[in-house]
């Protein structure tokens, strides 16, 4: 497996699958590549597709210090410095789109279109979980099936036992999950988010409690042209058990900005 080299020497793995103009998949927090691999193919046939591992995470290093979006954001840049990719179109979801905000604001050069899923601005700005689904997440008996529930429809899990690819990867050393966590709620991106150029479509389970769907359009609103898509009925895996109404809004929104 390859890896990049970040700015502070950490080795970070990526992979690269498909063919065509490159499309950078971000995943959400405490999580590896494997975040995609169910619905990798819906944009393999058209984009040449590039998944990492987070710092922490899978196969790259995982230095015990401080992580951050924005040194997650730097680590993309040096996956695609790795690839001799000038820039790539860059889908980030959860955690994965706080990455990308910062993708677009500090690195407007390397995004050519932005689609921002199930994430916010921030804590300080944005909509937040409630006290009743953060104490529950704490809870160790309780954690995994929480969680389920917060990616999926009862429905949907009934009729799917797994494998789940949204639930954390399990390898991670206890002390970098607690850095992502950290990484994640100390994202603050509100002031840089006026100044972002890149074409960008925000997407969202309407049914998203783990992070209210209400910043869709809170997203939306801040950033320049932005659009905002809510997917009926759907929770925080949206991408994943709504494939068949996420995937092709993100592929029509990525062709026509092609096409411009």
């Amino acid at each position: 497996m390859p890896h990049a080299a970040a700015i502070d020497g950490t080795r970070i793995a990526y992979q690269v699958r498909g063919a065509g103009q490159p499309l950078v998949l971000l995943a959400g927090q405490s999580n590896n590549h494997t975040w995609w691999d169910p619905i990798r193919a819906d944009f393999e046939t058209q984009y040449q597709t590039i998944t990492l591992d987070w710092r922490g995470t899978g196969e790259s290093d995982k230095p015990d210090e401080v992580y951050s979006t924005v040194g997650f954001a730097d680590d993309v840049v040096a996956v695609l410095d790795d690839l001799g990719l000038d820039s790539a179109n860059v889908y980030g979801t959860s955690m994965g789109g706080r990455v990308g905000q910062w993708l677009a604001i500090n690195h407007p050069e390397r995004v050519d279109a932005l689609v921002l899923g199930c994430t916010s601005p921030g804590a300080a700005h944005g909509y937040e979980r409630s006290q009743e689904i953060r104490k529950a997440l704490v809870d160790p008996a309780r954690t995994e099936r929480v969680l389920l529930e917060l990616m999926y429809t009862p429905e949907w899990i009934a009729q799917n036992p797994g494998p789940y690819y949204v639930l954390g990867d399990t390898t991670m050393p206890s002390y970098a999950k607690g850095r992502h966590l950290v990484a994640s709620n100390k994202h603050d991106a509100w002031a840089g988010l006026p100044s972002i150029s890149t074409p960008t479509l925000v997407l969202h389970g309407a049914d998203d409690v783990f992070s209210p769907a209400a910043n869709a359009q809170l997203l939306s609103d801040r950033i320049p042209g932005a659009r905002a898509e809510l997917i009926a009925g759907a929770r925080h895996a949206y991408f994943h058990e709504f494939r068949s109404v996420a995937s092709p809004a993100v592929l029509a929104f990525l062709a026509a900005q092609h096409r411009a």
